[in-house]
């Protein structure tokens, strides 16, 4: 069989070498020049993988029977239209790796949260002594864990709109539906469209499968249309059958192993904020659907450490806690860092924007952000629209916007990197934007 894979970043990577080890001919094909695939070529070629590179014009492609699509690859551009108009099957990265593992997956997805949500779902699993995969779309590829081999108790995977777009037959057991809010609006023809992509977790589950849904969401229970057994997390109502908040603790009640009400108090830090405790309730019920018990998602709650760029406290300078959340990289995001401190804050905010407005952020700001220092392409367009609320500084890099906060910074305050913004305009992710930032509080001294 020959197998061409479009995209050579991590997850076309991985899926090339499956394929090669599952015997077949592998074209990898990716626009960028070998100069800038960094390590991608050299770990292939020893294997036999053949190179289409410069290039993904469908002219250049060649033909196949089976199609791998990394998530940054268009489903609606001509590469993936011209291999299915010469008879290709057209799989996404997880789709494919799917098809080799044994055991049960929990899918995380959502517009916010569902990094941190995948993360805690694996810890909170691995505490109650479950042996563990987590992966997908947070850092490892899933035919990473198909080359492993062997069989673990559960893979939990994140997975975003583009890996959504190409399944046949991925079913989560567990799939986590954690939010929706405009996103892509640069990849997709409509929100609508978006959201309609992330609903495709739940396309082929079965009756015995369970889906977690964010119950004060409308959007997220409109699009519900699945078969599996529901449970809702809520911070604004007691669902029958899923977890609550009552401001005091996380309640959850209706879960089929369940002969009492069970409460958890303590959270960690990295949980902080309304969002934070909504993706506690989120993770607990893919970890206790999973067979993790009461007292190891007790003990994982209180101890996830969190995740790196994710409103991760990296230093302490003029008396201020600086905050890196560099994987907020829409104004959905922004707006959820903001809820979760009081304030003072100075927000470093800007990027690579994606087409949404500004506007969602305006009532936050007044009382609690006191200066506004804006960066990178989509600098300008924030200061324009929300300039008028708070003080506002153009300082177009992270460097400039680093030194001004701490010009500025008064003993109390917060400084909250929480950019709203894609990297690519300065960065070639958003772990090295935050990196950066990172790098430059500790300069501070």
């Amino acid at each position: 069989m020959r197998a061409v894979v479009l995209g050579l970043a991590r997850s076309g990577v991985a899926a090339a070498r499956l394929l090669r080890r599952e015997g077949a001919e592998v074209w990898a094909v990716d626009r960028r020049r070998p100069a800038e695939l960094g390590e991608a070529v050299g770990a292939l070629l020893p294997l036999g993988v053949r190179f289409s590179l410069g290039s993904d014009e469908p002219d250049l492609l060649p033909p196949a029977e089976l199609c791998v699509v990394s998530p940054g690859v268009p489903w609606t551009g001509p590469a993936v239209g011209a291999m299915r108009a010469r008879g290709a099957k057209v799989l996404a990265e997880v789709e494919y790796a799917f098809r080799f593992l044994a055991e049960p997956v929990v899918g995380v997805t959502g517009t916010n949260g569902k990094s941190t949500t995948t993360a805690l779902v694996a810890h909170l699993l691995a505490e109650s002594g479950r042996s563990v995969f987590a992966g997908g779309n947070l850092g490892t590829p899933l035919c990473e864990r198909s080359l492993e081999g062997g069989r673990r108790d559960v893979s939990v995977v994140e997975l975003s709109s583009y890996q959504l777009e190409g399944i046949e037959t991925f079913r989560p057991r567990v799939a986590v539906l954690t939010n929706l809010a405009p996103d892509h609006i640069d990849r997709y023809p409509s929100v609508e469209a978006y959201w309609q992509a992330k609903a495709r977790i739940f396309l082929h589950q079965g009756e015995e499968d369970f889906a977690v849904l964010n119950g004060d969401d409308e959007n997220v229970l409109r699009l519900y249309r699945g078969r599996a057994r529901v449970f809702r997390f809520s911070r604004l109502g007691a669902p029958a059958a899923g977890a609550f908040d009552d401001g005091r603790a996380l309640r959850v009640r209706g879960l089929p192993d369940q002969s009492a009400e069970e409460v958890y108090v303590e959270l960690s830090p990295a949980l902080r904020g309304d969002h934070g405790r909504a993706n506690a309730m989120a993770a607990l019920l893919a970890a206790r659907l999973c067979g993790a018990g009461p007292e190891a998602v007790a003990r994982g709650l209180a101890s996830f450490p969190g995740l790196p760029h994710r409103l991760q406290t990296v230093g302490h300078f003029g008396g201020a806690e600086w905050i890196d959340d560099s994987k907020a990289t829409n104004v959905e995001s922004a707006l959820v860092a903001l809820r979760a401190f009081e304030g003072p804050i100075i927000w470093i905010a800007g990027g690579k924007g994606k087409g949404a407005p500004y506007a969602p952020l305006r009532p936050l700001l007044p009382g609690r952000v006191r200066l506004l220092l804006t960066i990178g392409e989509d600098g300008p367009r924030i200061r324009d629209e929300l300039g008028d609320l708070v003080p506002a500084v153009e300082c177009h890099t992270v460097e400039s916007a680093v030194q001004r906060a701490a010009e500025e910074v008064r003993p109390g305050e917060v400084v909250l990197f929480s950019p709203a913004c894609a990297s690519f305009d300065q960065f070639r992710n958003f772990e090295e934007r935050g990196r950066y930032f990172a790098a430059q509080v500790r300069a501070l001294g």
